[in-house]
Parts: C-alpha cells; sequence; structure tokens
C-alpha cells in the first residue's frame, strides 16, 4: 500500500466535486476516497476502479469503510466487492 500517493493522479476529480483534491490524503481520507473511488463503478469498470484502491488500500479497509461509510454506494457495488473478496455478500440499503 502506498499512502503517500497523490489522490488526483488516481482517480477523476468528479469523484471528489466537493472538496479541494490536492488536499486529500491517503490515510486521514480514508473514509471520503474509498467510497468515492467506487461511486460510480460499473460491472465494465470495477476491476480497474477496485485495482487503483488496492494499490493505496487493503482489502479489509475496503470492506470495512464500505459496510461503515454514508455515501450512496450501491448494492450491486457491495456485492461486486464481496465477491471479489470471498466474503459474504452485504448491502448498504435493505428492500423493504
Amino acid at each position: 500500500m502506498d499512502k503517500a500517493v497523490k489522490i488526483s493522479s488516481v482517480f477523476p476529480k468528479h469523484l471528489f466535486w466537493d472538496v479541494k483534491l490536492e488536499q486529500l490524503d491517503a490515510d486521514r481520507d480514508q473514509d471520503l476516497i474509498i467510497p468515492r473511488a467506487l461511486f460510480m463503478t460499473s460491472e465494465i469498470s470495477f476491476q480497474e476502479d477496485i485495482e487503483k484502491l488496492e494499490r493505496i488500500y487493503s482489502s479489509a479497509a475496503i470492506i470495512n469503510t464500505l459496510k461503515n461509510t454514508k455515501e450512496r454506494i450501491s448494492n450491486r457495488v457491495c456485492e461486486m466487492v464481496a465477491d471479489r473478496y470471498h466474503i459474504p455478500v452485504f448491502h448498504r440499503y435493505s428492500h423493504r
């Protein structure tokens, strides 16, 4: 894991529309960076998107952050993450 990485050189700027991208710190801002990096992922782009995260964070950090985030991460993204790491499926939203 390389937490000294410049987030602006790894992820698209539009994912961080509400913060100053150059001020993001991989360690301090993990709770924002991880969910935002997967916010707009799809089945087509998931592999590339998750690999970018894995260069910076452990699988445990990615999983824990997604399970606890308040960001709007789709259940499908959670399913893809669970499948990648061979863990039980988890969802951010329940269908009642």
